[in-house]
């Protein structure tokens, strides 16, 4: 294996040129005008200040060669002084301008990769690992961000080396554009090391994705290594990839810290030659000693910035690097693609799916030639086993992924023609694993409806098992649920996540129904809020729960793709097909034959029971 194993470009990486990088970045300091105007004349005024500086020694030099009187001299200090001062203190000011713009421009550009992450399909994240993604927003727009200070520390050296060329050629032409012609051997060099820096960078900020990934999926799932006595694994699945980085970012740093010395020598070497010939030139009388020192230290200040520019080349193409994977995030074509961007009316929930085919990859389909109509206000159960398509049809309503072939309709309407967040305001949702936000059990029921107020809150929770559910909780409806709802039982995750759809009134309700085993109390409850939703909605269950199939209005029962059985509990069972074989191996231990729960005393265990 090499060194760069594990490390390619994710498939939705682009290449832009440098020209469109740069275009694109001064399009976001744009929106910063006045800033960049005054960031600009404090530049030049601090390039001023640093040209001013080698001329007003050079005059107080060969003052002091005519004169050499002492008041002439302090004089001469005090002027440089003061020249100091300003210098610095258009430094401080340009410093200050400089961070400023770069954390608004590094903010926005910040805003637009989250904006663009959350606005991904699904099937991007199921491609693409969340940790390597979260890198290009941090770690890689902070690359960026030292990119920009350093371009406008060079900007300030340049625009000096413009100030002091025409004076270099009034003291003495020939030794400017002899010094003019060795420019070009320091850029090639640096040039050199161009495609070298490029690719080691984008190398290191890959392996710094890959740290961040591993480092995020740890503390995601530290619960079941703990389980399954895995720390040491995981631990040395992070030393390999924290090893891998280090090899990659040790490569990256050698290429860019020999960029300067390589540089330093040759522009040492050229300033060897222009001191040689120009001490020649003041030796024979030709220039003054006043002039021939202003062209030396003025040589000085014209190679410093010409190796800065050069050397940090490479550091100025990992900022670009970073900035072409953060745009490439924020450029990332949607799989999901509308037709329209109408606002969707108010829906009554008819669903038709008409010869639709589907699949996740060119692999092989999920829905083939797929055509089921669910009435408005209908409670459709979906059963079948693993794999048969029951959680892609939930996921094609709900836009999620985008179908192949065939059309899907909303009360008569085209799916693809709403614009997509005006339809899923009228969608509600609960994944089998209901995930909540750190925070409150208000907070998380009212994430659907951030109107909705804390007693209408406790109104609909006391609807619920008259309300038992919400009393054992700490301090009720402001308990903290903790990181993913880690301090609630299962079924109260379920609970809360249904009183986020109870709270929303969506038109279509999507339950894929969690597998964990519920107490038969919690099972109660949790059946009571879903008569509260299913009364008043379109309702599309992804059933795992004999009471879930017999509640629905009709089953639909998949296999491969394809609906091979439908009809009620009863009519399955009487046709003894594939409903039938399903009810043998998983639904019977849940027959409510065997289970019964009264309401005057929701505790008491059936003999069955015990």
């Amino acid at each position: 294996m090499g060194m760069f194993s594990g490390l390619n470009a994710e498939a939705y990486d682009r290449s832009y040129s440098d020209r469109a990088l740069i275009a694109r970045i001064l399009h976001y300091f744009g929106a910063f005008r006045r800033r960049m105007i005054a960031l600009a004349f404090v530049t030049i005024a601090m390039a001023g200040f640093g040209a001013s500086m080698p001329l007003l020694v050079s005059s107080g030099v060969q003052s002091l060669v005519q004169t050499r009187t002492e008041s002439y001299l302090m004089g001469l200090v005090l002027i440089v002084l003061l020249v100091g001062v300003l210098n610095w203190a258009a430094n401080w000011v340009r410093r200050r301008l400089t961070a400023e713009v770069t954390g608004d421009v590094v903010l926005a550009l910040r805003n637009d990769a989250f904006n663009a992450s959350v606005k991904h399909d699904l099937s991007f994240y199921d491609e693409f690992q969340t940790g390597k993604i979260v890198s290009r927003i941090t770690s890689d727009t902070q690359e960026f961000a030292q990119m920009v200070t350093l371009v406008t520390d060079l900007t300030s050296q340049v625009l000096t080396v413009l100030i002091l060329l025409p004076i270099l050629f009034s003291i003495e032409w020939r030794l400017t554009l002899a010094m003019l012609a060795m420019t070009p051997v320091a850029y090639f060099a640096a040039s050199a090391f161009r495609s070298l820096a490029r690719r080691a960078t984008r190398q290191g900020f890959r392996a710094m994705g890959e740290v961040n990934a591993s480092v995020q999926e740890a503390v995601t799932g530290i619960s079941i290594a703990k389980n399954f006595r895995q720390e040491g694994a995981l631990y040395q699945r992070f030393i390999d990839i924290n090893t891998l980085s280090y090899r990659v970012n040790l490569r990256r740093g050698f290429v860019l810290a020999n960029v300067f010395p390589v540089l330093n020598a040759l522009t040492g070497a050229g300033t060897a030659i222009l001191v040689y010939f120009g001490g020649l030139t003041a030796a024979s009388g030709a220039i003054s000693i006043g002039a021939w020192y202003l062209f030396v230290a003025s040589v000085d200040r014209f190679w410093f910035p010409i190796i800065n520019i050069a050397a940090f080349w490479s550091q100025f193409q990992a900022g670009l690097s970073a900035a072409e994977r953060v745009f490439a995030l924020i450029d990332a074509e949607p799989v999901v693609r509308q037709t329209d961007q109408r606002p969707a009316p108010t829906l009554r929930g008819e669903v038709n799916f008409d010869h639709v085919n589907f699949r996740y990859s060119t692999q092989e389909a999920v829905l083939s030639d797929f055509s089921l109509h669910i009435r408005a206000g209908e409670t459709l159960a979906l059963v079948g086993h693993t794999g048969a398509g029951k959680s892609s049809i939930a996921k094609l309503i709900a836009r999620f992924y985008e179908f192949q072939e065939g059309t899907i309709t909303i009360d008569g309407q085209d799916i693809r023609s709403f614009d997509l967040n005006s339809y899923r305001k009228q969608l509600g949702i609960v994944s089998q694993t209901p995930f909540l936000f750190a925070g409150t059990v208000a907070d998380n029921i009212r994430y659907a409806n951030a109107e909705i107020t804390d007693g209408e809150i406790e109104t609909i929770a006391r609807q619920i098992g008259e309300g038992e559910w919400l009393d054992v909780l700490p301090d009720g409806l402001q308990s903290e649920v903790g990181q993913r709802g880690s301090r609630l039982s299962m079924g109260q995750r379920q609970l809360v996540a249904l009183m986020r759809v109870l709270a929303q009134r969506p038109a279509i309700f999507i339950l894929d129904e969690a597998t964990a085993s519920i107490d038969p109390f919690t099972e109660s409850q949790i059946k009571d809020a879903l008569d509260l939703i299913l009364a008043k909605s379109t309702s599309i269950l992804i059933a795992h729960r004999l009471s879930t199939v017999k509640t629905a209005d009709r089953t639909i029962v998949l296999r491969a793709g394809h609906i091979i059985e439908e009809g009620n509990h009863d009519q399955l069972m009487q046709h003894g097909g594939h409903y039938a074989e399903l009810y043998n191996t998983y639904f019977r231990h849940q027959s409510l034959d065997a289970i019964e729960i009264k309401p005057a005393a929701k505790f008491t265990l059936s003999p069955a029971e015990l």
